[in-house]
């Protein structure tokens, strides 16, 4: 029988460890998304350029994804984390160089830009592996009638650090500017790890000599493939914030449209994130018992409505309070599908279906933001804006009308 009993599943310190160092480490990511979208589109002035930045970050991420997955399952996973973490160290470090020396060295804004790119692409390697390690260990450290707690808390920590990160990156770039703000980031990265350090390994139930590597992929396919609710859930959250990708266009409605710099930038770009950690509080406490498919698919349709009122509205508080009400109808969103992913896969292929996940949340984010520039250059900012939201819309009808398990899904 599952319980809901959040501050129980908290008693357990481990898995304390755990947020604490997935706080700060999603806090330094959230922080340096909002740097690299300010920084690139101040250099370039150009809304496709902050597009690339998601390219450059998920071809390599996408690509590895599956791979990632199998070794996930076929290693400590402990070890695994620490690796990615400190990769991440070194390679934001490098981005160093064009921010203290550029005074000295007389780097163009391209030159620049293109350096940004070059980070970002060898970050999405690491991104793989980071991304689905996680959630993978969370079922071995509770039990399993908390797990449903353990997701809603888990997606609660990763949201107040996404609020903390942007609204922190936009004031710290606005007060410090760029390179003391990379310099808190890999200190926070830093931090991060000295949480991960305490967590126990986490050893494979495999035997690495007796499993093909192309058979394991596939079989992490296969399952979701066979397992409607969750194919479902991923191409829905995959295909809605593909189209609804606001978020990355936000540098240009500050900067041109609202006209608020980088402080109102910074709460902006958090406004998203805080709807989500209000509503994701409200669910630890008060947690949805039934019709969660239906409830999905409704709060994606809503998300959309939102994304266009914010692409029409030219008041910053009226923009603001369109983002924080999509904020929290994804945060809805994450929740249930979190907990579909989890309740619906098996220990031992966890990590790579956990990793299939990883690619639909890369595909969306990433490619939203590619999707998001691309359209803003041939339909203009706000043009672009509505037309994503309108096609977030008709993606919730169409999976709700299509994926009939999905639709009727309880837990």
């Amino acid at each position: 029988m599952i319980s809901f009993s959040p501050l129980k599943t908290l008693q357990n310190i481990e898995f304390r460890n755990l947020l604490t160092g997935r706080f700060f480490i999603v806090l330094a990511f959230r922080m340096l998304a909002t740097l690299l979208g300010w920084w690139v589109y101040q250099l370039t002035k150009d809304p496709f350029s902050i597009g690339l930045i998601g390219l450059s970050e998920v071809i390599p991420a996408v690509s590895c994804a599956l791979y990632a997955g199998h070794v996930i399952d076929m290693n400590e996973k402990k070890k695994l984390l620490l690796i990615c973490n400190y990769a991440y160290v070194f390679l934001i470090g490098l981005l160093l160089i064009p921010a203290f020396l550029n005074v000295r060295m007389h780097f163009t804004g391209h030159q620049i830009t293109y350096f940004i790119y070059t980070v970002i692409f060898f970050t999405g390697i690491a991104r793989a592996f980071i991304g689905p390690i996680v959630p993978s260990m969370i079922p071995k450290i509770v039990q399993k009638e908390n797990l449903p707690n353990a997701i809603t808390l888990n997606q609660a920590t990763f949201l107040i650090s996404s609020v903390c990160g942007h609204a922190f990156g936009g004031f710290l770039i606005g007060f410090f500017g760029v390179k003391w703000t990379l310099l808190v980031i890999i200190g926070l990265i830093i931090l991060a790890s000295l949480f991960f350090w305490q967590l126990k390994r986490q050893h494979s139930e495999y035997k690495k000599e007796s499993v093909n590597v192309v058979e394991s992929m596939r079989e992490g396919i296969s399952y979701i493939v066979k397992t409607k609710e969750i194919l479902g859930a991923l191409c829905l959250d995959m295909f809605a914030v593909l189209f609804g990708g606001a978020v990355a266009m936000i540098p240009v409605f500050a900067t041109d449209i609202l006209k608020v710099g980088a402080e109102g930038f910074g709460l902006l770009n958090a406004a998203s994130d805080i709807g989500s950690m209000c509503i994701i509080t409200i669910l630890s406490i008060v947690p949805l018992r039934k019709n969660q498919g239906k409830v999905l698919l409704a709060v994606v349709a809503g998300f959309g409505l939102c994304i266009i009122g914010f692409g029409l509205s030219k008041l910053y508080w009226l923009s603001f309070m369109f983002l924080v009400i999509s904020g929290m109808l994804d945060g809805i969103s994450v929740v249930i599908r979190g907990t579909i992913v989890q309740l619906k896969t098996p220990d031992h292929i966890r990590g790579r279906v956990l990793s299939v996940n990883s690619i639909f949340i890369m595909s969306s984010n990433e490619m939203g933001q590619f999707e998001s520039g691309l359209m803003a250059k041939i339909l203009g900012v706000i043009r672009s804006v509505v037309f994503g939201g309108s096609m977030t819309i008709l993606i919730a009808l169409l999976v709700g009308s299509t994926n009939t398990k999905l639709r009727k899904m309880q837990y």
